[in-house]
């Protein structure tokens, strides 16, 4: 079963993530994956470097599907 993260973003943001996205000649989906996979997780404290600047965010949300 495969996760989904939802990030709800301000229109300052989705602007910004539009503008990156068309200069790396990616859509926006695309450039987000990229971004995600740019930092290798091998263990669960990875993940937990990650996750702890963004606890209680509430623009943030994690699905199972």
């Amino acid at each position: 079963m495969s996760a989904i993260l939802t990030v709800r973003l301000t229109a300052e943001e989705k602007r910004l993530l539009a503008k990156r996205s068309r200069r790396a000649g990616l859509k926006k989906a695309t450039f987000v994956r990229m971004l995600i996979r740019e930092m290798p997780i091998e263990t669960a404290g990875d993940v937990m470097r990650d996750l702890e600047p963004h606890l209680g965010d509430g623009r943030l949300r994690l699905t199972r599907r």
